[in-house]
């Protein structure tokens, strides 16, 4: 027995562990039961294969959900199976699986938006929600419905993995936890404390629509965390990396553990020299990477139609003006491979795409999602998204990303005669509508006479969304995707995303430091 396993069975019998039986592994014998074949791949026919309902089943499930009339209708089931490990301290300290499945029932009707959802999968059970559904939205009769569904295919393909997580037990996971915190710890004798979270999931979607329109994917995600404290007398300091994205096992390179492991204990480190920087407004440069944070929250969520068409949003009037200087190109994307906001299709089955929404400084576009599109007059981008079959779809951002600029790193920081780096962040407001914006620097750098002359930290930055991008007045050719594992808020709903940054120099932030 490897040292791994002893210590997971030690800590179990201690009670310091709590391991789940899932579904898929307690009954066999359960209609739940699904392959590994079936995990990896589209099956010939999601319904039976996944769901263990026909198309009979669904005609009439989607007869009862759209026989008080209907401009749109869709039946969204899911099934995801969710793990996570963590290791604190050396010690496997909690292990668990679960199951989540069942299908939401939308049915659209003008205005009116119908929903429910039911996680029986029975007939009776499904007619009785859609009925529900229909009792919210409703005009007259019902549309006459297709025959058949046919499947749909996006054609896009920018997730698959070479082993499914069905297939991957934790004995597989374990020494990839071990062995970054190995590579933590041996970076600096200081480092006192590494903890390790793990989790994985796989999603199976398929979409029905009242036109007869069947799409259907598997969606991988996986994310690993490496938490530091390190001390240095009575001085106690503490910082982390991670790396997530909609990948397999192989995902879990040497490379990329080494990657985490530094990138955790360098800006757990450098905070022992850190200091303050003045208060007052300072030019702010915005690090390549994970900077796309105030990208996405002060100024991605007013480029989403329901925002603009609610008149909420600072942009809903601005389609077509300009929004940026000339350089800036801002863009929400659903086909960058692998990443966490990567999508074949968004929930409603709109295969996904590249969406600009400024264009060389002009508003080109929001976000849309089918009901969205249709008020606008408009194609859908591809960006109706939900949390689960819970909850219903509304326009959200995908992948997040500003286009390279004509400018160099060095031009910029030469540029700037005091002003500090935005390296890293932590937490963060932002009101939608206006862009007002606050966020916590947990890295960063002071710039002084162009140069970079030491670490900050214990400030924050303060802001507009829609002035900042007005006040970019340099952008570098070295943008790149932040690789952690952000999450986006939205009226109760939490999805996937990414989002990225050149190197960008905005000109003046309210910067909360030292007086």
């Amino acid at each position: 027995m490897s040292a791994s396993r002893r210590r997971f069975l030690q800590a179990a019998g201690l009670g310091t562990a709590s391991l789940t039986l899932p579904t898929w592994l307690a009954g066999c014998g359960s209609r739940r039961a699904m392959s590994s074949v079936a995990a990896a791949e589209v099956p010939v026919n999601p319904f039976l294969t996944w769901f263990a309902v026909d198309e009979g089943v669904i005609r009439r499930v989607m007869a009862a959900l759209t026989a008080r009339g209907a401009d749109a209708a869709d039946l969204y089931f899911e099934y995801t199976r969710s793990n996570s490990i963590s290791l604190e301290d050396g010690v496997i300290g909690k292990a668990s699986s679960s199951i989540d499945e069942g299908v939401g029932l939308r049915v659209v009707v003008g205005d009116q938006t119908g929903y429910a959802f039911t996680e029986d999968l029975s007939e009776p059970a499904m007619i009785a929600a859609a009925k529900t559904a229909s009792a919210i939205a409703h005009a007259g009769g019902g549309p006459t419905l297709p025959e058949h569904f046919t499947t749909s295919s996006s054609g896009n393909s920018y997730y698959e993995v070479s082993v499914p997580w069905a297939d991957v037990g934790i004995a597989d996971k374990l020494p990839i936890l071990e062995k970054l915190e190995g590579l933590a710890k041996a970076k600096d004798a200081a480092v006192d404390k590494v903890n390790i979270w793990w989790s994985d999931s796989e999603t199976r979607v398929l979409v029905a629509d009242m036109r007869g329109h069947l799409h259907a994917d598997v969606r991988p995600m996986t994310r690993i965390w490496c938490s530091v404290t390190a001390k240095k007398g009575d001085e106690v300091q503490s910082g982390g990396s991670n790396i997530a994205g909609r990948r397999g096992m192989e995902f879990y390179s040497d490379a990329n553990l080494d990657k985490v492991a530094t990138e955790a204990v360098d800006r757990t480190m450098v905070l022992f020299d850190a200091r303050r920087p003045p208060a007052g407004e300072l030019p702010v440069v915005l690090a390549a990477g994970a900077s796309g944070i105030l990208l996405h929250e002060a100024i991605g969520h007013g480029m989403e139609a329901d925002f603009n068409r609610k008149g909420v949003s600072i942009y809903s009037d601005m389609l077509g003006k300009k929004v940026a200087p000339d350089f800036v190109t801002i863009v929400d994307s659903g086909n960058n491979p692998n990443e966490r906001g990567a999508l074949n299709f968004d929930d409603e089955g709109t295969p996904c795409d590249k969406t600009l929404l400024v264009e060389n400084g002009v508003l080109a576009s929001y976000l849309h999602d089918n009901i969205s599109a249709k008020h606008y007059g408009v194609a859908p981008t591809g960006s109706g998204r939900r949390q689960s079959y819970k909850h219903s779809v509304m326009p959200r951002m995908r992948c997040t990303y500003m286009e390279n600029g004509p400018h160099s790193k060095d031009e910029i920081i030469a540029s700037v005669k005091t002003g500090i780096i935005a390296e890293t962040f932590t937490n963060g407001q932002v009101q939608i509508g206006a862009g007002d914006f606050t966020f916590y620097i947990k890295n960063g750098w002071l710039i002084e006479d162009g140069k970079v002359t030491a670490p900050i930290k214990d400030c924050n930055i303060i802001g507009n969304g829609p002035e900042a991008l007005k006040n970019v007045t340099m952008a570098a050719n070295d943008a790149r995707l932040d690789t952690g594992g952000w999450t986006c808020g939205k009226n109760g709903q939490s999805v996937p995303v990414s989002q990225g940054l050149p190197t960008v120099l905005v000109s003046s932030m309210t910067v909360g430091g030292e007086s």
